[in-house]
């Protein structure tokens, strides 16, 4: 599988730019196999790049910008959903590649189960994201003691 990412090498634009070099610059640091597909310079890359991004993915103006990220056929996302993949170290995920052993992504998916009160308890949610399950769970327990102290100070209160 070969990842795809359209980019425009004569933008206007520093945003962009930016964007392109940060898409590229960290593809190349977990050395993840891609092609850079220009769309200044190639009307084929442009329109089907255009053509490929998903409607409900398009902004309001129909036509999406570069970076647009694809693997093989299948559209991956935008700068903003390649960010916010970074930040979740789920970018392989995000690329629809399997993560590397002893990545912070493999890990994740490697802790299923983790032991709490001397119980293993299955500790993630459907997209197998470890943390957000946790998070919710310390959550739920906290709304657990606040009511147990309610209780308790309602008794003392008797």
């Amino acid at each position: 599988m070969v990842i795809k990412v359209f980019l425009a090498s004569s933008s206007g634009s520093t945003a962009i730019k930016k964007k392109q070099q940060d898409v590229v610059g960290f593809l190349e640091a977990l050395k993840v196999d891609y092609t850079q597909l220009d769309i200044a310079c190639n009307e084929e890359n442009r329109m089907w790049m255009r053509q490929n991004v998903p409607e409900e993915k398009k902004p309001t103006n129909g036509i999406p910008l570069p970076p647009q990220i694809f693997n093989e056929e299948n559209y991956c996302g935008d700068y903003d959903t390649f960010f916010d993949a970074k930040e979740d170290n789920s970018v392989y995920a995000f690329l629809g590649l399997p993560p590397p052993p002893g990545s912070k992504e493999a890990e994740q998916a490697d802790k299923v189960h983790i032991v709490e009160n001397g119980n293993h308890a299955e500790e993630t949610n459907a997209e197998g994201n470890l943390v957000d399950s946790i998070q919710a769970r310390v959550e739920e327990e906290e709304g657990q003691d606040e009511e147990e102290a309610e209780v308790q100070e309602e008794e003392e209160a008797e």
